[in-house]
């Protein structure tokens, strides 16, 4: 076997949430140029169709199921959705989030409730779906956050404890079910890339993070993605309960 065979994802299914836009468009469709197939979820169903069409274009199959990961008999639909249409699930990528940026102060219960219920409680709401159908040699990928890790000059409270939440989260589940499951579970926690999300931002916010950002700039999406399919592939088979920084070294400035 050659080692880049070690990446492949052929025959393999993954499900990705938060697949209608932005960083969840890219991992779905760098799996698929892995080999695998895949089930779309998100709230926005007709930005979900468009997805599965570039999926398809890449040769691989897709489904799309209207998903709201805050609600945890949608995460189970979602994935019985994936069993009807291809009758396994070898792959999760725990990608639907929101952000906030709001005093501490004057942040209200609603508001902090919202990302923490989507974000961390929405993240264990489908690796519970997933674990419950997947074989041993599984793979589950957290998407946490650099600001998870570290701060980076706006108030987030919220969106910083629902991203640190995260990495506990993965190391607990791996220690669970890595051994008794066979179920590796890892985190990938992004530092700053094009997305909806940091399209939101004031205007210098981003050039200012990038001046601390050793590598000299955002990121690639595809280098992101890239990250995603080594964790679901054999290749990271001895990989489980970390949290991987793809930041271009701003976690470290």
């Amino acid at each position: 076997m050659d080692i880049t065979d070690l990446f492949r994802l052929d025959g393999k299914v993954a499900v990705v949430t938060g697949a209608s836009s932005g960083l969840g468009v890219e991992f779905a469709l760098g799996l698929a140029e892995a080999g695998a197939d895949i089930a779309l979820g998100a709230r926005r169903a007709d930005r979900l169709a468009d997805t599965a069409r570039q999926v398809e274009e890449r040769g691989r199959r897709a489904i799309a199921t209207t998903t709201d990961v805050g609600d945890p008999d949608s995460c189970t639909a979602l994935v019985a959705s994936a069993m009807e249409a291809f009758g396994r699930v070898d792959v999760l990528i725990n990608n639907a989030g929101v952000s906030s940026a709001a005093p501490a102060t004057r942040e209200t219960p609603e508001e902090f409730r919202r990302v923490i219920d989507i974000n961390l409680n929405g993240s264990y709401w489908m690796a519970q779906a997933c674990a419950r159908v997947m074989q041993p040699g599984s793979s589950i990928i957290n998407i946490s956050s650099i600001l998870g890790i570290t701060t980076a000059g706006l108030p987030q409270a919220a969106y910083a404890a629902s991203k640190a939440g995260i990495i506990g989260l993965t190391r607990d589940l791996a220690q669970q079910w890595t051994g008794r499951k066979g179920i590796r579970v890892n985190a990938i926690a992004p530092g700053f890339f094009a997305s909806e999300m940091t399209d939101e931002y004031l205007p210098g916010y981003l050039d200012e993070q990038m001046a601390r950002v050793p590598v000299g700039g955002p990121g690639d999406p595809r280098c992101l993605a890239a990250s995603a399919v080594y964790l679901a592939s054999d290749a990271a088979s001895y990989v489980t309960g970390q949290t991987i920084p793809v930041d271009g070294g701003r976690s470290i400035a």
